[in-house]
């Protein structure tokens, strides 16, 4: 599996989290899940330049 494509797979699983922490009410842990997606969701966005760059 790419690089690109483990990063959006732990995208959708911190995504996951963050929803289910949501529902239980703890807060502390979506604040810190949702700092974790946005590192994961900047990752991914350099991966997809990355390929872009390689295809041209």
């Amino acid at each position: 599996m790419a690089r690109g494509e483990q990063l959006k797979e732990l995208a959708r699983d911190l995504s996951r989290a963050v929803e289910t922490a949501r529902r239980v009410g703890l807060p502390t842990t979506v604040y810190l899940l949702s700092m974790a997606l946005v590192e994961v969701k900047e990752a991914v966005a350099a991966a997809d330049d990355g390929d872009d760059d390689g295809a041209a």
